[in-house]
């Protein structure tokens, strides 16, 4: 076929996250307007951060500003945005059906997110909030305002408890927010702060697992002082609409709350798993280019790829994700104009920092442990970090996370 009426290549993103829109963007930075038909499939019209959806669920952080949207982002001459959600993935017939109509690709990039793994705890599916999604961190907002307004009415201290499954770094930080404006919201509602009541709930000795002992043991003391009841070693054996079973030692205990959030793991997309890519719970398993193995067309980025370094597993992060979508998106670009790609993706650990309220927080930081407002100043600047490299300084300013600038 001649140049002029050559097939332009199809590459279809699916997913529009941290991994996803790093791929559409870097595309969008490095090819031409005819050089790739690019479509990026949501099932929504706006892109999130998901490691800020614990201050969203406090109220710490607006809707209208966690949301940046894709059509603000994305020049339309080089990238087709379509809201819809995707159902099914044919790889042998290079196909994706979607909520409305079905997509054929030449490229696929699989960037679909994840869910939340509930290890097939009895009622933690039906019974409690997860901090799975924007809408889903809004209900539970909406939730908490309503226990604590309706409690002059009700008199039932259970409203005012809220038990947190999950000793991680989602689980943490979101009781942690929590816990620093229980104060406020006691005192507009005119309750006792002593009443109200955060307890967290971890299988393992300490919390924050992914840290030493010392950064585990600071972060501990703070949430102490900030009033979280912390239970370690205890297993979740069931949750109920209003309480949660859990075993120590081989003895079972009955904790109650009228709030139940579940943060105690993720796993790889619904529709990864239902198809016939080989996969374990939602997660593909990719070569050192990012790449299916069983397709070499199709690359995955984000929770649903499974990427090893000397057969390590890398845990499921948003730093990871970017970095795969920024080395995806690179290679698709020289894939198209018949440049080698000789790197293999190498994920490069910046650091990892957990906030403790909007201005204390613990972690590391090429290789150096913080605490106190400057691991606060740090995780203010990864995040910011994220929104210069979507939007520039213009997106951070209009969305960034500040010293004392909050929604609340």
């Amino acid at each position: 076929m001649t140049q002029e009426n050559k097939q332009i290549p199809r590459i279809l993103i699916l997913g529009g996250g941290y991994g996803g829109l790093r791929v559409a963007l870097t595309l969008q930075e490095t090819l031409g307007e005819n050089e790739a038909q690019i479509t990026l499939i949501n099932k929504h019209d706006y892109h999130y951060q998901t490691t800020l959806l614990h201050k969203v669920a406090i109220g710490t952080l607006s809707a209208r500003k966690a949301r940046i949207y894709y059509r603000k982002i994305l020049n339309p001459r080089k990238i087709t945005f379509i809201k819809e959600k995707v159902l099914e993935i044919h790889p042998t017939e290079k196909r994706v059906i979607c909520s409305r109509s079905g997509y054929c690709y030449d490229y696929l990039v699989v960037a679909l997110g994840f869910k939340p793994e509930t290890f097939g705890v009895k009622g933690a599916d039906k019974f409690t909030y997860k901090l799975s999604s924007l809408n889903a961190a809004l209900k539970l907002t909406k939730n908490i305002e309503n226990k604590f307004k309706d409690y002059t009415l009700t008199q039932d201290y259970n409203d005012l408890r809220v038990i947190v499954c999950g000793t991680g770094f989602t689980s943490i930080e979101f009781a942690a927010e929590l816990a620093t404006q229980l104060g406020d919201l006691c005192e507009i509602c005119g309750i006792n702060r002593d009443v109200a009541q955060v307890i967290c709930i971890g299988r393992s000795e300490r919390i924050l697992p992914v840290f030493d002992d010392k950064l585990a043991d600071i972060a501990t003391q703070k949430l102490l002082k900030l009033g979280v009841k912390l239970i370690t070693n205890a297993k979740v054996v069931e949750c109920k609409e209003n309480s949660v079973i859990v075993e120590r030692d081989g003895i079972q205990e009955e904790i109650f709350g009228n709030t139940i959030v579940w943060g105690a793991g993720v796993r790889g997309s619904d529709v990864v798993q239902n198809s016939s890519l080989q996969n374990k719970r939602g997660r593909i398993n990719v070569d050192p280019s990012l790449r299916s193995f069983e397709y070499p067309e199709i690359f995955v980025v984000g929770d649903c790829a499974e990427v090893k370094s000397k057969d390590v597993i890398h845990a499921p992060t948003a730093q990871l994700s970017a970095q795969m979508g920024d080395y995806v998106g690179v290679y698709l670009a020289n894939l198209l104009r018949g440049k080698k790609n000789e790197k293999d993706f190498k994920f490069i650990h910046r650091g990892t920092v957990c906030s403790i309220g909007h201005t204390d927080g613990v972690g590391v930081v090429f290789g150096k442990n913080l605490q106190g407002e400057l691991a606060a100043f740090m995780k203010n600047t990864i995040e910011n970090r994220w929104l210069f490299s979507i939007g520039g300084f213009k997106m951070v300013f209009r969305k960034g996370q500040f010293r004392y600038r909050t929604s609340n």
